[in-house]
C-alpha cells in the first residue's frame, strides 16, 4: 500500500510538472513564471523551496542529538535571511525587472563582475542540490532496500530533472502549492500521533527541556561560539545573493505580493521547522535506543532514524502521510536548486561570452545546462559522506564570500564601483582560502577557530571600501542598455 501511494504521488508530481510546461512560451516564463504568481503561489514557492530535505531529516536529527544550540544556521539563519530579503531587497529586486541575480551584477558593475559572481553563486548550489538528491535517494533506499543508495540517488535525480526540464518555474510554482499542503498536513498529523505515543506534547517538551535541548546558547567555549556564529551568518547572509531567492521575488505578480510572499514564507518556515524537530525528539522518547544511532560513524546514517521509525512503528496511513510530506519537501527544493544555477550559467556566463542567443535558443540552452547541473550534482551526492546540513552550509560559504558584499554595497553605497567590486572579490576569496589552511574548530586560539568564511567576508568589505574610496584606476563599467532591455524581455536576444 505504501509503495503504491509513493509511486502514485511521484507520477502525479511529474504529470503536474509536465502540465505546467504548457504555460512556457519563452525564457521569461521558464525562469520567472512570467512574473504573474499570486500571493498564495508566491508564499508556497518560498516556503516549499526552503523547507527541504535537510530541514526534515538532517536538522531534526541534529536537534534531537545536540539541541537548538547546534542548529543556528537552519532554521534560524535561513529564516532570518528571508526576513532580511523581504525588508531590504524585495523592492530593488522586483523593480529591476531582470531574469537573474547575475543580471543585477551586470547592470551595476559590468560583464566581468557579472560572470565572476554568477559562477560563484552557481557553484554554491551544488551542495544544496546534492543534499536534496541524497535525501531523495535515502527515502527511496529506505522504501526499497534492494536498491542501493547510489542507485536510488540516480533514480531520484532523473525524476526531478524530468519534470523541471520542461516546465521550469511554472512547474515549480504549481507543484509547490500541492507540496506545501502535503508537507503541512502530513507532518502535523505525524507529530500528533508520535507525540501521543511519547506520552503527550508536554512530556516531550519537558524531556527536551530537562536534557538541555531547548537551550539556544549552551556553549561555554570560544570555539563553540564561533561555530554557532559562523553557521548563523553563513546561512543568513550567504543565502541572500541566491538565484532561487531572486526568482521567487521577481516571479510575483506585483511588488506587494513579492514582499508579503517572501516575508510570510520566511516566518512560516521558521515556525514550521520546529515540527520535524519535535517528531525526531519524540522518536527518542518513544524508544531511547534510537539515541545510540546518533553515534554512527557515517554521519549520513543518522538521517535514516526518523524515516526508519515511521516505517516500522507507525500505521500505514501515518507512513503514507510522512513519506508524502518528505518527498514533497525534497522535490520542491530539488527542482528549484536545479533551475537556479542553470538559469545563471546560461544567462550570465554563456550568453555574455557566446552572444547572439535567440529567445528559443536561450530556453533550450537553459534546459541543456540544467541536465549538466543535475549530472554533476548527482555525482557529488553519490560520493559525499557529509550530512545534508553540512552540504547546504558548504555551498553558502561560496556565495557569502563572492557575491554578498558587492550586492549589498551596490544597492546601498553610491561609491561601489567596478574596481571596488573586483577588489572586494579578490580580497575576500584570497583571505578565505588562506584562512582555511589554519582553521581549527577546536583550537584554544581565538583567531584559529574563527570560521574562514567570516575572515573572507571581513576582507571583502575592506576591499569594497578601499576600492571605492581610492582613486579609480579601473574605469567603472556601465551596463549595456540593449543587453539589459533584452534580459528584461523588452527586446530580442
Amino acid at each position: 500500500m505504501l509503495i503504491f501511494c509513493v509511486v502514485l504521488y511521484m507520477l502525479a508530481t511529474v504529470a503536474l510538472g509536465l502540465y505546467a510546461s504548457l504555460r512556457v512560451k519563452d525564457s521569461k516564463d521558464f525562469m520567472v513564471a512570467g512574473r504573474s504568481l499570486p500571493l498564495y503561489m508566491s508564499f508556497a514557492c518560498v516556503f516549499a523551496t526552503w523547507f527541504g530535505a535537510e530541514t526534515v531529516l538532517s536538522v531534526s536529527a541534529k536537534f534531537a542529538h545536540k539541541g537548538l544550540g547546534f542548529v543556528s544556521g537552519d532554521p534560524f539563519g535561513a529564516s532570518f535571511c528571508l526576513v532580511l530579503v523581504a525588508i531590504f531587497f524585495t523592492r530593488t529586486f522586483y523593480r529591476l525587472g531582470l531574469l537573474t541575480i547575475g543580471d543585477y551584477y551586470h547592470q551595476r558593475y559590468g560583464k566581468l563582475v557579472e560572470i565572476i559572481t554568477s559562477l560563484g553563486i552557481a557553484c554554491s548550489y551544488f551542495g544544496w542540490t546534492s543534499a536534496q538528491l541524497s535525501a531523495l535517494g535515502l527515502v527511496i533506499n529506505v522504501l526499497f532496500p534492494a536498491i542501493s543508495l547510489n542507485q536510488a540517488i540516480l533514480i531520484g535525480s532523473v525524476i526531478v530533472t524530468f519534470y523541471t526540464l520542461f516546465g521550469g518555474m511554472w512547474s515549480i510554482a504549481l507543484t509547490d502549492v500541492v507540496q506545501t499542503a502535503a508537507i503541512v498536513i502530513g507532518l502535523i498529523v505525524v507529530a500528533m500521533l508520535l507525540g501521543q505515543q511519547a506520552g503527550g506534547f508536554d512530556k516531550v517538551v519537558a524531556a527536551a527541556q530537562a536534557e538541555g535541548k531547548l537551550t539556544l546558547f549552551p556553549h561555554l567555549t570560544t570555539s563553540a561560539w564561533m561555530v554557532f556564529i559562523g553557521e548563523f551568518l553563513t546561512m543568513s547572509l550567504g543565502s541572500i545573493p541566491q538565484q532561487d531567492v531572486f526568482q521567487r521575488v521577481t516571479s510575483a505578480r506585483d511588488e506587494k505580493t513579492a514582499f508579503l510572499g517572501t516575508l510570510g514564507g520566511g516566518l512560516f518556515y521558521f515556525a514550521f521547522s520546529f515540527v520535524p524537530m519535535f517528531i525526531a525528539y519524540a522518536a527518542t522518547v518513544i524508544d531511547p535506543t534510537y539515541q545510540a544511532h546518533f553515534q554512527a560513524e557515517d554521519a549520513r546514517e543518522v538521517q535514516k532514524i526518523l524515516p526508519a521509525l515511521v516505517l516500522h512503528d507507525t500505521p500505514i496511513w501515518c507512513q503514507v502521510l510522512f513519506f508524502g510530506a518528505v518527498l514533497s519537501a525534497i522535490l520542491s527544493t530539488a527542482s528549484g536548486t536545479l533551475l537556479a544555477p542553470a538559469s545563471l550559467l546560461t544567462e550570465n556566463v554563456l550568453q555574455p561570452v557566446l552572444k547572439h542567443f535567440s529567445d528559443q535558443a536561450l530556453l533550450w540552452t537553459i534546459r541543456a545546462v540544467l541536465v549538466v547541473v543535475s549530472i554533476l550534482a548527482t555525482i557529488i551526492a553519490c560520493n559525499s559522506e557529509s550530512t545534508m546540513y553540512e552540504m547546504v552550509e558548504s555551498g553558502y560559504k561560496i556565495s557569502l564570500v563572492v557575491a554578498f558584499t558587492p550586492l549589498v554595497f551596490g544597492i546601498y553605497w553610491k561609491r561601489a564601483t567596478t574596481q571596488a567590486a573586483l577588489l572586494s572579490i579578490v580580497c575576500s576569496v584570497a583571505v578565505w582560502l588562506y584562512a582555511e589552511t589554519f582553521y581549527d574548530e577546536e583550537s584554544a586560539q581565538f583567531w584559529e577557530c574563527i570560521p574562514p568564511q567570516l575572515y573572507g567576508l571581513a576582507a571583502g568589505i575592506a576591499g569594497m571600501l578601499a576600492g571605492g574610496l581610492l582613486p579609480q584606476w579601473l574605469d567603472h563599467t556601465e551596463a549595456d542598455p540593449e543587453v539589459l532591455a533584452a534580459r528584461k524581455g523588452t527586446a530580442g536576444h
